[in-house]
């Protein structure tokens, strides 16, 4: 009821009050007569009529320059109450005064009736109004517009109707021969209407009630909506909504995923299945955002047992009580082992792998963070390097029938240690694939994921909802992103096609720049960019330089000699790798080099050996803002996260 009214227009509310406020001086004024001299006795001159028109005019001008009708009504105090009441005092005594000027009938108790009555119609009217409001007897409602004007538009706006939180103030529907009609009682507009609405009811919520709609479409709305910078948001998924799990009014955020994402392609179930249907599979950095996406995906494929290796113990918990409560609402009996370990300790990988019969592994346990490998250089190449080749020496031991390595973009070409170290980790892994034993080996490179701990996006919310500065690294710089569903389900298909020391790239789909990524977010929660051009805006960007090691841009391939394979967004490369013996070299000196602690030399390995790695001198983020206009206008080179 409140929202209704915030939602009219300043000006109709002030002539609402105005004429209510002559109603009731009208009002008082001849009820005053009538009630002391009666009905049979009241005879209205002239002099009385210009007695009354006085008398009104001096209350409304008192009224309206002493700032009553700037008032908020459902704010009034008793502070104001009794401001109403002084106001119609002084129009009593103006009651009196121009009875003597116009000669008119004016007795003595009239002026005291008058101003009785019209205190009470007033000052007494707004009162209750505000104790009503005060009390929450009104509910007060957040406007919001509903896109979709079909069944799922209407339940949605009937079920709001009947709530407290949002009243639906508009629909908006792309199909022409919705619009102009009522849907529910409530209008139905164009997409292009949408200025038109917010200059009328301001910034208000968009409500997307479409269903069975698909990833593609999805984009085609949020894109389509997302420049007028009006927070999204969207029904649940309808299976939930007839299963009962979720209510229509449930509603919840529109996800980036949903702005950038793209048409999911349907899996190739017997690629889905084959390395772990009736397996025993292990996840090692199971509780990181993609082995968590494994260990989900993994379920569903109904393996023989679950190892899950993290050395993270409060992350190993995490995913052990989701997957826990998961089985059991499913009512499935496969077992779940949480450990704790060091991928680095081949004796406890070694025991493990004997203990838990593993065969298939998933080798997602890594340090990815790009800063802070960098300044942690012995750390990243303990963990990444002589890691992956101990776990992988304990799987040949051990008999483990499939190893897949979860690579990065990063490894191509790199300019940073942690792309450096995941290079190295896969040419170890090729160069263990030839020898003679019976694990098969693949490695599955792509780039950035969506909500992962490493991306830009879940660091871009908190800034957004900080009131900001969002901070960015370079204008120009761009990443591929993939949803964590989708990669982790690529992964896994694309691991079953190994036949040993394959590595395989992921169809990432189109770039996207870093400034767009954030602008689109800041947008989607309902605020603007503060720039030159808009100074009264709410998130301000700012560039910070790129980080030592950062690229403007990330590539999946070194030879760029793709080719395609039974999956359409799954491709193998063919790159050269180094013979046991070479890499062995390497591995040695990274060992004595690690009992020397020795950074500088570390350094020097990863420069000498065949990795392509190139440190590069980046500028510093000075440079960076001086420059950031001219930036702006060069719009040739695409960006993305800068993670």
């Amino acid at each position: 009821m409140i929202r209704k009214i915030d939602l009219i227009p300043s000006s109709a509310k002030l002539l609402i009050a105005l004429i209510y406020d002559v109603c009731a001086v009208a009002f008082a004024f001849f009820l005053a007569y009538l009630l002391r001299l009666g009905v049979t006795n009241f005879d209205v001159s002239q002099a009385e009529i210009s007695v009354f028109i006085t008398v009104t005019l001096s209350t409304m001008l008192l009224l309206y320059f002493s700032g009553v009708y700037r008032s908020v009504v459902r704010y009034f105090n008793a502070k104001s109450t009794l401001k109403v009441i002084a106001l119609i005092g002084i129009s009593s005594i103006i009651f009196i005064l121009a009875g003597y000027l116009y000669g008119a009938l004016v007795p003595r108790s009239v002026p005291i009736v008058f101003f009785a009555i019209a205190s009470f119609f007033i000052a007494g009217a707004r009162a209750a109004f505000s104790i009503i409001t005060g009390k929450k007897l009104f509910d007060e409602k957040q406007g919001v517009v509903i896109y979709g004007a079909g069944n799922t538009g209407r339940q949605l706006a009937n079920t709001l109707a009947l709530g407290k939180q949002y009243q639906p103030l508009a629909f908006i529907d792309q199909k022409s021969r919705y619009h102009g009609r009522e849907l529910a009682g409530i209008k139905i507009h164009p997409l292009s209407d949408i200025g038109k609405l917010v200059k009328r009811y301001g910034q208000y919520k968009v409500l997307i009630a479409v269903d069975k709609v698909t990833q593609t479409r999805m984009k085609e709305i949020v894109s389509s909506i997302e420049p007028h910078a009006l927070e999204l948001l969207t029904i649940p998924n309808m299976a939930d909504i007839v299963s009962g799990k979720r209510k229509i009014d449930q509603l919840r955020e529109v996800s980036v995923d949903e702005l950038l994402g793209r048409e999911p392609v349907a899996p190739i179930p017997e690629l889905l299945s084959e390395n772990i249907k009736d397996k025993v599979v292990m996840v090692s950095g199971a509780g990181g955002s993609i082995g968590k996406e494994l260990c989900r995906q993994i379920i569903h494929q109904k393996p023989t047992k679950l190892v899950l290796l993290d050395v993270s113990e409060a992350f190993l918990y995490e995913i052990n009580q989701e997957l826990t409560v998961y089985l059991r609402e499913i009512k499935s009996d496969i077992p779940l082992i949480p450990l704790i370990g060091n991928v680095q300790n081949g004796m406890l990988m070694t025991t493990i792998f004997h203990t838990q019969k593993v065969q298939t592994i998933y080798h997602a346990a890594a340090y990815k963070h790009v800063p802070l490998v960098e300044s942690n250089v012995i750390a990243g190449i303990s963990n990444n390097v002589l890691g992956t080749y101990e776990i992988a020496q304990a799987a040949i031991f051990c008999d483990v029938e499939t190893f897949v390595l979860i690579s990065t973009d990063k490894a191509v070409r790199p300019t940073n240690v942690m792309g450096a170290t995941k290079r190295l980790a896969e040419l170890v892994l090729q160069s263990l694939a030839p020898r003679d034993h019976n694990t098969r080996f693949v490695m599955v490179r792509f780039g950035n994921v969506l909500g992962s701990s490493g991306s830009v996006v879940p660091l871009f919310k908190r800034q957004i909802k900080a009131g900001g500065p969002i901070t960015i690294t370079h204008p120009d710089i761009i990443r591929y992103f993939m949803t964590i569903p989708e990669a982790a389900q690529l992964v896994i298909q694309a691991g079953a096609m190994g036949k040993g020391g394959d590595v395989f790239v992921l169809d990432m789909g189109d770039p996207v720049k870093i400034v767009d990524l954030a602008i689109n977010m800041t947008h989607l929660m309902g605020l603007t960019i503060k720039d030159e051009e808009n100074p009264d805006g709410d998130i301000e960007l700012k560039y910070s330089g790129l980080r030592p090691g950062e690229k403007l841009y990330e590539e999946l391939l070194i030879d760029d000699h793709a080719q395609p394979t039974r999956h359409e967004r799954i491709l193998t490369a063919n790159e050269r790798f180094l013979c046991w013996p070479d890499v062995n070299i390497i591995l040695n000196n990274i060992n004595d080099a690690m009992r020397a602690e020795d950074t500088d030399k570390l350094r020097q390995i990863l420069l000498d050996a065949p990795l392509a790695y190139s440190p590069d001198t980046r500028p510093t983020a000075t440079s960076v803002n001086n420059n950031a206009e001219e930036q702006k206008k060069d719009e040739s080179i695409k960006e993305v996260d800068n993670a």
